[in-house]
């Protein structure tokens, strides 16, 4: 057994082989977008089609054939508050299946660097603000998504696991709320910032006169575009090395208040703001603690007033094929 990892994070070579897990989703496409720019020329993706990620066997003959040097693993299955809630079992056994496949193939088949990827609700429902990477398994989950949070925070345990048993130098990373082109704007299983994007859209081209917010406006929360995403993870794989799961995010908040007001102006609604005080708030605030990340040398550089304009043109432009 292997108790430690004798790595100095280095440039990843461009020629090598490089699988991206996911790459048709919001992160793993940016992840891919970012590699190409970087210079990567020998990037490898298969759709869920071309290749189960729950079947065993056909990921293992998959990565024996391709023979990856790199991975990033950010395939999953994911989803909103109701889906999370109605199915727990598939977010449960979908996911872990997806993860304990890929890394057991790829610590079969000699993956040299391999970054995981999570969330952010692995923290406890009630961790300390902002939520510090030694917050995992200090307290209850949120309820409506731990199904979701437990299989990811297997996916840590195992990174940990093999970098103990095998001294491989593989990392984790958890990102904040994510947003940005490929994002789901479904009017039921989006999640807020592109949930508002299509909201206060339709409101500005049908000429609504109020658009009206479940909640007060007052809780916090913190926002990464995906592209920001992207260069951090392979920062990361180029500048990191520990057990420890790495918080990627912007370190800064802004209220749900503030937020609808940003939207609207980006999509140009001038009617009013409105705020149903019934309906419930949520968790207060949700900020990750990035100090280890700006540690290793990164730190978000697109602002969110930016961010949100870019991702508004995104969703104009390609209104007939996002995910709705």
């Amino acid at each position: 057994m292997s108790e430690d990892v004798a790595f100095a994070p280095n440039p990843l070579d461009r020629s090598s082989t490089f699988y991206v897990a996911g790459h048709r989703g919001l992160v793993g496409s940016a992840i891919w977008r970012n590699l190409e720019a970087e210079g990567f020329t020998n990037l490898i993706g298969r759709t869920s089609f071309d290749l189960d990620l729950k079947d065993r066997d056909a990921v293992f003959a998959f990565f024996a054939k391709s023979k990856p040097r790199y991975v990033v693993l950010a395939a999953a299955k994911v989803g909103g508050i109701l889906a999370n809630s109605t199915y727990p079992v598939d977010f449960l056994s979908d996911n872990l299946r997806i993860q304990v496949n890929v890394l057991d193939a790829a610590r079969e088949h000699g993956v040299e660097r391999l970054l995981f990827l999570g969330s952010s609700c692995i923290y406890p429902k009630f961790a300390e603000q902002p939520i510090r990477e030694d917050s995992l398994l200090t307290g209850h989950l949120e309820p409506t998504n731990d199904a979701y949070a437990i299989a990811k925070i297997a996916g840590i345990m195992q990174i940990q696991a093999i970098r103990r048993q095998y001294g491989l130098p593989w990392i984790s990373a958890m990102p904040t709320n994510l947003y940005g082109p490929g994002d789901n704007f479904s009017p039921t299983g989006s999640h807020v910032l592109p949930a508002l994007i299509r909201r206060y859209d339709e409101a500005a081209k049908s000429g609504a006169h109020v658009v009206t917010n479940w909640g007060t406006g007052s809780p916090r929360r913190e926002f990464l575009h995906v592209d920001d995403m992207a260069a951090a993870c392979l920062h990361l794989l180029e500048n990191y090395d520990g057990p420890s799961q790495v918080n990627v995010g912007t370190g800064n908040d802004v209220t749900i208040r503030e937020l609808a007001s940003l939207v609207a102006s980006a999509v140009g609604y001038q009617g009013e703001i409105a705020w149903d005080t019934t309906k419930p708030d949520g968790t207060p605030r949700k900020l990750l603690d990035v100090s280890k990340l700006t540690e290793a040398g990164w730190s978000a550089s697109i602002g969110l007033e930016d961010g949100v304009r870019s991702t508004v043109e995104w969703f104009r432009e390609n209104s007939l094929s996002v995910r709705s």
